[in-house]
């Protein structure tokens, strides 16, 4: 649903995440295309008039990132000051102590929030008459080992009472103090102020790609959706740290949920998602309508598949400029494979040998201490390089094998 240019919705604001700046592809160093997205950021900022751009965790890949990493944000931060308002958390892949170092000195339309203590402290975003146009709470990334101290509450008694080892404690243990603020600012208040929610955490019911790192704790990664409160307390989650862009939560139930997703694919499980930001117009009522607006593609992701006379020949001649992930499904491994699909297609990330019939010829047996180690080893062989081991293979397997039994007989 889009609503560009409605004149009555009081907030604009721009939600992205997962930028993952100084992050590589398959050994291919993403910098140019980070620079790109960030470009096109900025000019959409300045194009939509946005309020505020929220973003919600990994902005960096590691936790200690590349120098031109830190300068391309370092550049693009005071870009997009000059325009708009700038609300940045940590994520799991951030470093939240380096990542908010001097976060007190930053200008007024920079706020990094990284401290545990300060999420119920909203920040406040002006409107364009110069009041208060939304309620930003930020929470960064909560490591329940790491935070379940500096969220403990008190108990009935008034005894100190920490959260539970989980996402679930730690984060509902967050938003109790968020909530209760946000009841009382509205209780004060003459008219109704919206409430974001900038957050970097696996929401159940998210669809997660091979690229984002395991933050499971006891077992368990997820936090359920009912834990971020009734709608008519906040009104928009921005999420981050799934890498595909999604809505989640219980419609009517939730309050609206999303995740931005990444800007860039960092794993060919990406390869259909459509990468956008999202805009999100905001009104005294909540949430007048959310567009996701695609971000820019240097190239794009695809499987090609085939034998290799099948990938050499005109039917791949769509994917020379993609980066690709190439299986070649010979029955016996191709001399100079490598070299081959590479010359076809130049931007070939992947290539791996998958025989069509190794499958039917590793059907799963039992191996037992009497069978022959001799027959075992030239089964292996079979199912890994796709056809029987032949006698000159079959003899050097043997002379092996006699070899390790006579060191054994002597020692």
């Amino acid at each position: 649903m889009s609503v560009r240019g409605d004149t009555f919705a009081r907030m604009r604001i721009l939600h992205t995440s997962d930028w993952h700046l100084g992050r590589t592809l398959h050994g291919v160093d993403l910098t140019e295309h980070h620079a790109t997205f960030l470009d096109h950021l900025v000019e959409l900022v300045r194009a939509e008039r946005v309020d505020a751009v929220l973003v919600a965790g990994d902005v960096y890949d590691r936790a200690i990132p590349p120098v031109d990493s830190v300068e391309l944000l370092s550049e693009t931060l005071a870009r997009l000051t000059e325009h708009t308002h700038v609300v940045i958390t940590p994520g799991n892949h951030d470093s939240a102590a380096r990542l908010g170092f001097g976060a007190t000195m930053f200008r007024d339309r920079l706020a990094v929030r990284s401290r545990v203590t300060a999420v119920a402290d909203p920040i406040r975003l002006p409107d364009r008459d110069g009041g208060v146009g939304a309620l930003v709470y930020a929470l960064p990334y909560l490591d329940p080992d790491l935070t379940r101290a500096a969220l403990t509450e008190k108990g009935e008694d008034g005894s100190p009472v920490r959260p539970a080892r989980s996402h679930e404690a730690v984060t509902a243990a967050a938003l109790r103090g968020v909530q209760a603020d946000l009841t009382r600012r509205r209780a004060d208040a003459d008219t109704r102020v919206p409430a974001v929610l900038v957050a970097h955490a696996f929401v159940t019911g998210g669809a997660a790609s091979e690229s984002e790192r395991d933050i499971r704790v006891g077992g368990v990664d997820q936090v359920p959706s009912g834990v971020f409160g009734a709608p008519d307390l906040l009104d928009y989650v921005a999420l981050g740290h799934l890498h595909g862009p999604q809505r989640v939560g219980r419609e009517g139930a939730d309050p609206v949920m999303r995740y931005a997703g990444s800007p860039l694919a960092f794993s060919f499980s990406e390869a259909r998602h459509r990468k956008s930001t999202a805009l999100v117009d905001l009104g005294p009522d909540g949430v007048r309508g959310v567009e996701l607006v695609d971000a820019p593609v240097a190239r794009r992701l695809a499987d090609a598949t085939g034998t290799l006379e099948e990938l050499l020949g005109c039917a791949f001649d769509h994917l020379t400029d993609h980066w690709l992930r190439v299986t070649v499904t010979d029955d016996v491994r191709p001399a100079q494979m490598w070299a081959q699909v590479s010359r076809r297609f130049p931007h070939a990330l992947v290539v791996q040998h998958a025989p069509a019939r190794s499958a039917e010829r590793a059907a799963a047996s039992a191996v037992g201490p009497q069978q022959d180690p001799l027959e075992v080893a030239a089964q292996f062989l079979e199912a890994a390089g796709g056809r029987p081991a032949g006698p000159d293979e079959l003899a050097v397997l043997r002379d092996a094998y006699e070899s390790v039994l006579a060191d054994q007989r002597s020692a």
